[in-house]
């Protein structure tokens, strides 16, 4: 029997909630219960000959250039968005199946994420893959709305946040109030962005071919956005595309800062075009609370300094940047007697 708790939300016994975050660069899957029940790599390794998965997320990913001919590992999702209609969906049904299997059967309902802007055959592909499984009842809410709900923003009030979130395909900027999205912004960069600008980087200025994998803990361990130490440096290793041979090279957190410069311009661009849109109010209340940063690329080193230099705003990286969006479609489910902007995402 459902029961209504003091916020209005209907719980029940018999059933069980999901929230599902899939993203350009990993897949996260939380239940209000027991936390997240699911983090893994958005990679599927495919059989070529039948079209078959093989293998999905970790697996999948260690995979990554070093298939044999008859299989190939991709990454169904492109900057933000579904690039592989088939191969995102059978992620996406894998995903869902190895979280279920860790729940009694019960009534499941789903909440899942969205890019802003996603188009409906993209939503379509989602609600399909969904209802593929034993999910009942299938909700879709995109990512900025749920992530300025993830960071606790009081986003139901007239009191407007600047929410953005730096994810590995794209970057979205949102002015969020009164339950939902007022003005937004897209751009087609992310964390892949400055991973690849590394790669860039290390093939022109030491003639060496890395890994995306290499190029990935490069920025982890000495990239910043602002003020690099000189005195940092990294070993990478790879191909001379010169001798053909195994290669190695020191680069220092200055060489990697020059690397990724150029993709930090458009952030700050694309923020400063929604700051100029939004009612001067809204401006007000941003210039109060400042701008709020979540996903991976939340976790680059000083991104909240440069994006205050170049902005002029106070800028706080939420505590939590890789769940908060997953945490906030969860708890978006609570929401429904308030947030009708869901239910135009009902499935």
């Amino acid at each position: 029997m459902d029961k209504k708790g003091p916020d209005g939300y209907q719980s029940s016994f018999f059933r069980r909630d999901l929230a599902v975050d899939m993203g350009t660069t990993n897949t996260l899957i939380y239940s209000p219960r027991k936390g997240i029940i699911l983090q893994e790599p958005s990679v599927v390794a495919i059989d070529k000959r039948t079209g078959d998965l093989l293998a999905a997320g970790r697996k999948a990913y260690l995979m990554l250039g070093k298939t044999p001919v008859n299989i190939k590992a991709v990454k169904p999702l492109r900057e933000g968005v579904v690039a592989d209609f088939n191969y995102a969906q059978k992620m996406l049904q894998h995903f869902l199946f190895k979280a279920v299997n860790k729940i009694p059967l019960v009534r499941l309902r789903a909440i899942i994420t969205i890019p802003y802007g996603t188009t409906q055959v993209e939503r379509q592909a989602v609600i399909t893959a969904g209802k593929r499984t034993r999910i009942r009842e299938i909700y879709l809410i995109e990512e900025p709305l749920a992530a300025a709900i993830g960071t606790g923003l009081p986003i139901e009030d007239s009191k407007g946040s600047l929410i953005i979130n730096m994810g590995g395909g794209v970057t979205e900027i949102a002015a969020v109030a009164m339950g939902g999205i007022i003005f937004a912004k897209s751009i087609r960069q992310g964390g892949d962005s400055l991973d690849s600008a590394i790669q860039r980087y290390v093939y022109h200025k030491f003639s060496m071919e890395i890994g995306s994998g290499t190029a990935k803990r490069t920025k982890h361990e000495i990239g910043y956005a602002l003020n690099p130490p000189s005195e940092k440096k990294f070993e990478i290793r790879g191909i001379n595309w010169k001798t053909q041979k195994p290669d190695k090279a020191l680069i220092t957190a200055p060489e990697v800062n020059e690397a990724i410069a150029p993709i930090l311009h458009p952030w700050t661009m694309a923020i400063k075009n929604v700051f100029d849109q939004v009612h001067p109010q809204f401006a007000s209340d941003v210039l109060n609370s400042g701008l709020f940063l979540v996903g991976g690329g939340a976790l680059l080193k000083n991104i909240d300094l440069f994006l205050n230099h170049e902005l002029n705003l106070p800028v706080n990286v939420v505590k939590e940047p890789l769940t908060s969006v997953v945490l906030g479609a969860s708890l978006a489910l609570k929401y429904f007697k308030h947030l009708t902007y869901l239910e135009l995402y009902r499935a």
